[in-house]
């Protein structure tokens, strides 16, 4: 019953509430160690992937993590470095994969990435078993990552390669309908403001890279994300609406389904996160989803000192990947 009643992680008492656990992360960490080689993954649909690889050796090592990136993020945000270095440390070669469109270059198609979309991250981890030879691969998540890599594991469990064998996320907003929700109360406006700004900012680009073919009058009035998905990105990826999107695409209907050891992490002070977004009953039932709700952390934190410091998810998901039993 992989329900982890007792977390061990302690935040440092200068970020004494969520948003600071959430926000002096994200501004003041660097993580300069971190040297990627950049490879481009071309997909059978005509678009690219962009993969950041950070090598154990000067050889490739057996082990590889792959790292899935939040909303609006990339392979160099300092979270994604971090968890990097912390796999090197321990062994392993580390993957940051840029969703499309978020590498720092405009994917050619019409359509780009949402919250549910596993073909990419499945044509990720084929090619580095099938290709790169890679005989362990684990995967790790943050946020929109994190959902994304358990509905992978969850939706189409026979379907995950043998070589995948455990996975460790954080900040999951495994109910994305109220997630978006969640995250627009007046408390998150600076959260939901820097987000609405960035997905407005790749309107205009792909409408300028591909002339024609997309409707800007009313992005200016788009104030949430349910407006949002419900005029772009329901309909750019195939669904009927916001809602039908946000019912297909969260990872809480999948969990009762993963067939690996998986950790979730979610920090009870998560400004972005509902009460749905702790899934306790489908821990305590499963044996490979486990469940840990720290009192802090807030959402994609988890210092344990000072902003360049050592991080709790570092440290769990090495501990998670590592130990001959997991928890």
């Amino acid at each position: 019953m992989p329900l982890v009643t007792a977390s061990a992680y302690r935040p440092s008492p200068l970020l004494f509430n969520g948003h600071l656990q959430t926000i002096v992360p994200s501004t003041l960490r660097r993580v300069p160690e971190v040297a990627y080689q950049r490879e481009r993954l071309e997909l059978p649909d005509g678009d690219f992937l962009d993969l950041d690889w950070s090598l154990a050796q000067p050889v490739r090592a057996r082990r590889l993590g792959i790292i899935s990136h939040g909303l609006e993020g990339d392979s160099n945000r300092p979270y994604v470095r971090g968890m990097a270095r912390a796999l090197n440390q321990a062994g392993f070669d580390a993957l940051g994969w840029n969703y499309r469109g978020c590498s720092g270059e405009t994917n050619r198609l019409l359509r780009s990435y949402h919250l549910g979309d596993t073909g990419d991250l499945a044509a990720v981890v084929r090619y580095a078993i099938e290709v790169q030879g890679y005989a362990e691969v684990v995967l790790t998540g943050f946020s929109a990552g994190g959902n994304v890599t358990l509905k992978y594991l969850g939706e189409h469990p026979a379907q995950v390669p043998l070589q995948v064998r455990r996975a460790a996320v954080f900040s999951v907003p495994t109910d994305l309908k109220a997630s978006s929700l969640h995250i627009s109360r007046w408390q998150n406006h600076i959260y939901l403001r820097r987000f609405m700004a960035s997905l407005r900012n790749k309107m205009r680009e792909k409408a300028a890279y591909l002339p024609g073919q997309l409707d800007l009058a009313e992005l200016d009035t788009l104030r949430d994300f349910p407006q949002f998905d419900e005029r772009y990105t329901a309909p750019l990826h195939g669904f009927a609406s916001a809602d039908d999107y946000y019912a297909h695409a969260a990872s809480g209907q999948y969990l009762a389904n993963i067939q690996i050891p998986t950790l979730l992490v979610n920090a009870l002070n998560d400004p972005f996160l509902p009460a749905s977004c702790y899934p306790r009953d489908v821990a305590a039932a499963s044996d490979y989803f486990f469940l840990e709700t720290p009192l802090a952390g807030g959402h994609v934190g988890f210092a344990e000192g000072a902003p360049s410091g050592r991080y709790y998810s570092e440290r769990r998901a090495v501990d998670f990947f590592t130990r001959p039993v997991p928890g």
